[in-house]
């Protein structure tokens, strides 16, 4: 049978995540380079953010020079082959370990997503999912697949809507009423023992590049959209939140002013991001691929932000060897390139009531494992078991 596969990578894992946690030392250590001046670590947008959000925001700045974080949708909730199991992830049953980024939707806190209607057993799942992740050193961010608040239906319908949800609009109150809500859940990510909610990525209206969301290019005027995000940012803090990064994410762009066409402003946004299932399904596209996350990354470098990869994949994962032949070299094309935070990859559906061949991470068995597995053991790219701590500030130079 050979060596089991943790024992074997244990020497790995152990040189891997001392490196990791040498990180934020070295980025102490005056030898770096960088001028004195650097010393005091960057800031959240929210000027009231609690100290393990700051924490966190410094500390994915100090590691995406050098390091990408791997995320997954729905992780812990289900996988291929399995549904609400405890302990299982499909990423962890291929690599070896959970990944570094858990990506949720805060649809699960609303009755079939209607935005009037809690769901108290929904909530107290996504809880517990979030506090799990979180609490292995793991990191939480969520997006909101929101009903159409005129139509009542789904976001896919594209009604406009972004008009009446604002200040004076006909669905003001019903939008208000669900980020009342959403406060109070983000508020109540407490772990056992302590009084302070866990930091998360907050990553609304994705996509919005794109026509297929309500929210969408066509759907909403650039005054409308922008005016939506900073009603949604503000009315979370003015309700108390203090534990949220925020993260604007565009779909794939084709220029900076395509990309910052709708761009709220610096004072709600901490991380530019975006969604790519385009240019990255094979090695042909991938310079068109390294532009995006260049472009990205240098508008966040101007702006003092964090850059993501909030969604990327290909669907089934055809190519067995995408993961270092595609992925990877697009993200160390250069060192603009690397610089973005995190990478996430969407979901593992379960075929038992869901859709079955939609997948994005492998799962026992795929093909694609020996390749996953090489990705995972890459120096450029860290996974849970890999993190330093996350969300303890940095000792100041």
């Amino acid at each position: 049978m050979g060596v089991p596969f943790f024992v074997a990578r244990l020497p790995m894992l152990a040189v891997r995540l001392s490196l990791a946690v040498l990180l934020l030392v070295a980025a102490g250590c005056a030898g770096s380079g960088r001028a004195e001046s650097e010393a005091a670590p960057p800031v959240p947008a929210d000027a009231e953010a609690l100290p393990q959000t700051r924490a966190l925001y410094a500390n994915l700045h100090r590691i995406a020079p050098d390091h990408v974080l791997f995320g997954h949708h729905d992780d812990l909730a289900y996988g291929t082959t399995w549904r609400g199991e405890p302990g299982r992830s499909d990423v962890k049953e291929t690599a070896g370990s959970y990944p570094a980024v858990y990506g949720w939707d805060v649809s699960r806190l609303f009755r079939r997503g209607r935005l009037d209607q809690p769901s108290p057993e929904g909530q107290a799942q996504l809880r517990a999912w979030i506090l799990e992740g979180v609490g292995r050193g793991g990191v939480a961010e969520l997006c909101w697949h929101m009903e159409n608040p005129v139509t009542r239906t789904h976001s896919w319908d594209t009604t406009r809507a972004v008009y009446a949800m604002l200040p004076g609009g006909e669905r003001q109150d019903l939008y208000r009423g669900a980020l009342v809500e959403l406060a109070d859940f983000l508020k109540s990510l407490t772990p056992e023992g302590s009084d302070e909610p866990v930091p998360v990525l907050f990553r609304p209206f994705h996509e919005h590049t794109g026509n297929w969301f309500w929210w969408g290019r066509n759907h909403a005027t650039v005054d409308e959209f922008t005016a939506l995000w900073r009603y949604t940012v503000e009315t979370l803090r003015a309700e108390g939140v203090h534990n949220v990064l925020t993260v604007y994410s565009t779909d794939v762009f084709d220029s900076r002013a395509e990309y910052l066409e709708r761009y709220p402003g610096d004072d709600v946004i901490d991380v530019l991001g975006f969604d790519d299932y385009h240019s990255i399904r094979t090695a042909a596209s991938r310079d068109t691929f390294a532009m995006r996350l260049r472009t990205v990354s240098e508008l966040a470098v101007e702006r003092g932000k964090l850059s993501a990869l909030t969604e990327t994949g290909v669907e089934t994962v055809p190519d067995p060897t995408w993961w270092t032949g595609v992925l990877l070299p697009a993200i160390e094309t250069d060192a603009m390139t690397r610089r973005i935070s995190y990478a996430l990859v969407w979901r593992n559906a379960n075929p038992d009531g869901d859709r079955a061949d939609h997948f994005y991470a492998p799962h026992p068995g795929h093909p694609s494992v020996p390749d996953f597995v090489r990705f995972y053991e890459s120096p450029t790219v860290l996974f849970e078991d890999e993190l330093p701590d996350l969300y303890t500030l940095p000792v100041a130079r």
